[in-house]
């Protein structure tokens, strides 16, 4: 079984849980309805969710339930990408146009704040205070990661502890409570709770250095957006951090990271991209990215041996190899 085969599992509680992200999402006002819309049919991987689904299955199973979690998670990702590519002013996602480039700034910006606002209405009618005190403090740390990456643009005396800590915020920790509030909205034992955590924290991690290997290895077909996007919006990733610690190609980095700079991204970035394919910080990267999935697995070593524990490292492997 791969991955597609765990979506297949769970392909009529996805379905249900894509109409209730539908659901979630409309509103009476013409310009929201059809800037939210256009962004859900944008599509995603729709990977929170999945976990939600996964971790409930640790507990007294419920749809019903479970997508008080799980449609408040994507619509959390979802209003936080509209704002990425307004910081990034990112004119696609997914090969689709984003909603700053098909409207504006404002109107993504709001777009954000309506989907944050929903989320949040759809979590109150799950009558568990935990649930809305973890999930409003991940908002909070995703904004500090927001601030932060911004701080750091163009950085390159940042430490690859600054790096970590960014992602966990960005990404990692939106992944990891996907999988913890699963697991509590359920009424999972409180250990595996726990565990899943620690699982969809390192899943997470590995998530976003996979992340940013690709967008310095993959072709736009594959992301959906030009290659280089990152260092021509001042994200300085792992990949290019650490190989800015070799002697004989850091002059070379740090020169071309001025002329990005100088131009305000608004260059090509070919010969970047080259010095870093070319370097070993990418492979180390990659083996950082292998790490996490590695600890991720170990997580899990307490769940009982059933189909969710096999679905779960079988994500885990997918995300350390995915190449889109």
């Amino acid at each position: 079984m791969n991955i597609i085969d765990i979506y297949a599992r769970k392909k009529r509680d996805m379905a249900y849980i894509e109409k209730e992200l539908e659901r979630g999402v409309f509103s009476e006002h013409a310009m929201l309805r059809e800037t939210s819309v256009h962004l859900l049919k944008a599509g995603g991987k729709r990977i929170r969710p999945i976990f939600v689904l996964l971790a409930g299955e640790l507990g007294d199973y419920s749809t019903e339930t479970l997508k008080l979690v799980a449609v408040p998670m994507e619509l959390i990702h979802m209003a936080s990408l509209v704002h990425d590519d307004v910081i990034d002013d990112a004119d696609t996602r997914r090969g689709q146009l984003t909603v700053k480039s098909k409207w504006d700034n404002r109107i993504a910006m709001y777009t954000g704040d309506y989907i944050f606002a929903k989320a949040l209405g759809v979590v109150t009618q799950l009558p568990n205070p935990l649930v809305h005190q973890i999930m409003s403090k991940a908002i909070v740390e995703m904004s500090i990661g927001e601030m932060e990456q911004i701080r750091f643009f163009f950085h390159t005396g940042q430490t690859v502890r600054d790096y970590l800590l960014r992602i966990k915020r960005k990404t990692a920790l939106l992944i990891a409570i996907s999988c913890q509030l699963g697991a509590i909205a359920a009424n999972a034992p409180e250990p595996l709770a726990r565990k899943l955590y620690s699982y969809g924290y390192n899943v997470g991690m590995a998530f976003q250095i996979r992340d940013d290997v690709l967008d310095l290895c993959g072709t736009e077909q594959q992301l959906g957006k030009p290659p280089g996007s990152d260092v021509r919006q001042g994200n300085i990733t792992l990949p290019v951090l650490l190989a800015l610690r070799e002697p004989d190609r850091r002059e070379r980095l740090l020169a071309e990271l001025d002329r990005i700079q100088a131009a305000d991204g608004q260059t090509n970035v070919d010969t970047f991209i080259g010095l870093v394919r070319t370097s070993v910080g990418l492979k180390q990267a990659e083996r950082i990215a292998e790490r996490y999935i590695e600890r991720a697995i170990r997580s899990l070593d307490a769940l009982p041996d059933r189909q969710t524990k096999r679905d779960l490292i079988r994500i885990a492997h997918f995300v350390g190899s995915r190449s889109n």
